[in-house]
């Protein structure tokens, strides 16, 4: 079959990979420029999949009241707010129900661990390089709370047949010495070790490299004008390009990987995408003290912050604002990046020249992303990872190619199904 991918992101990159090594003749048609040029181009570079634990779950409706008025909240929900906006807030408190969280995190776990074993395989075979580091991610917690939460969560991801350990706050630094000015504070940290980090979007652009070495033709500067249909089948996108010209391509099957996007593209074909642009922010600094920078990704539980190294820099992400398709910098959330870096790696960064961005993610409610075939019985989808994309990204596209050729998932998955 010829299978036309809408978007080339992780998740559409990915995507493309699986479904050319399944045989088939895959084109991706992306509006940038290049691929992983919007939510995968700075993102935090973890692979996390000893995070399978959605935002939505029982702690959080608390936490947002203790975070309101506080510009450098983790989670800010911006006033005046479209309905679509308050739409998804309320489907989004539906699931922080323990019943739901437990659901979801497992629905997320599995994904998550059969995701991390193929980005493995791939990186074996296709000896992609991405600035990474295989040291796993240290999740700091400077709660009793925070702690005893980390330690159900690091049984249940023990029962998903991921490593994860519970460490003392001495062992935190046992195992990497930056984190001694934090000693006094730390009640301890899950270490997930089959975790990583890296350049995501590194490495994006090198597996759409391979995948284009393997056979896979890619559009850049494509944005889409229209879906024709016939018959209840897609049968061509009508594109056109930056400078006007306009063109056509059709497929046997459509995948959308759009992102945020996607939402808007489904609602063409009649279908509702419980998806809302979530952004997010980041911070690329220089390191200036390599002794003081961590060698281990670090997601900071109470802040809702992460960081990762990436050879002589070091990337801190974190934030979660609902805005709309808003993309402006947020100075007060800026700087909260840099305080943060500061004051768990003192003198570890330069902090003069940062190179911020901000990016939208595609976030469900439930953070379970849509993965599946749409109403139509030659669309599909592979979108709404949120904070997820790239710790998801291979088993999600592998799992998509699955269900095109008509083959049981090798995942246990809520897989999504067309829907008015």
């Amino acid at each position: 079959m010829h299978i036309v991918i809408i978007g080339a992101g992780l998740t559409g990159v990915s995507t493309a990979w699986y479904l050319r090594q399944a045989g088939h003749q895959v084109t991706v048609v992306e509006r940038r420029e290049a691929a992983a040029m919007e939510t995968s181009f700075a993102n935090g570079g973890q692979v996390s999949i000893s995070h399978p634990e959605p935002w939505a779950n029982p702690q959080t409706p608390m936490n947002i009241l203790r975070w309101l008025g506080r510009r450098d909240a983790p989670l800010l929900f911006r006033l005046p707010a479209e309905p679509a906006r308050w739409r998804w807030g309320m489907e989004f408190l539906r699931e922080c129900v323990p019943g739901r969280t437990y659901r979801n995190t497992l629905a997320i776990g599995r994904l998550a661990a059969y995701s991390g074993q193929l980005l493995r395989k791939l990186r074996d075979e296709t000896h992609v390089e991405y600035k990474q580091l295989q040291r796993g991610v240290l999740h700091l917690y400077f709660s009793k709370d925070e702690l005893q939460r980390g330690q159900r969560q690091a049984r249940i991801l023990r029962e998903l047949g991921v490593n994860a350990d519970i460490l003392t706050p001495e062992q935190c630094v046992d195992y990497d010495p930056s984190l001694s000015n934090a000693l006094p504070r730390l009640t301890g940290a899950m270490l997930g070790r089959d975790d990583e980090s890296g350049d995501a979007h590194l490495f994006t652009l090198q597996l759409a490299e391979a995948a284009q070495r393997a056979g896979v033709n890619f559009h850049y500067g494509a944005d889409i004008e229209r879906l024709m249909f016939e018959d209840g089948r897609v049968t061509s996108l009508h594109l056109v390009d930056d400078h006007g010209r306009r063109g056509a391509i059709s497929g046997d099957a459509y995948v959308i990987c759009a992102g945020s996007f996607s939402k808007s593209l489904a609602r063409r074909v009649g279908e509702r995408l419980p998806i809302y642009p979530v952004k997010g922010y980041s911070a690329t600094v220089a390191i200036r003290n390599a002794a003081r920078a961590p060698t281990v990704s670090i997601t900071d539980e109470s802040r809702r912050m992460v960081c990762a190294r990436m050879g002589d820099q070091l990337r801190i992400a974190g934030m979660a604002d609902l805005n709309g398709f808003n993309l402006e910098l947020d100075p007060t959330r800026c700087q909260a990046l840099l305080d943060w870096v500061e004051e768990l790696f003192p003198g570890a960064v330069e902090l003069g020249k940062p190179e911020y961005w901000a990016g939208l993610r595609p976030a469900t409610p439930s953070n379970v992303p849509i993965i599946g075939r749409a109403r139509l019985p030659n669309l599909y989808y592979n979108t709404g990872h949120g904070t997820l994309g790239w710790t998801l990204a291979c088993g999600s596209g592998k799992a998509l190619a699955d269900i095109i050729d008509r083959r049981p998932p090798e995942v246990k998955f809520p897989f999504w199904r067309g829907r008015a």
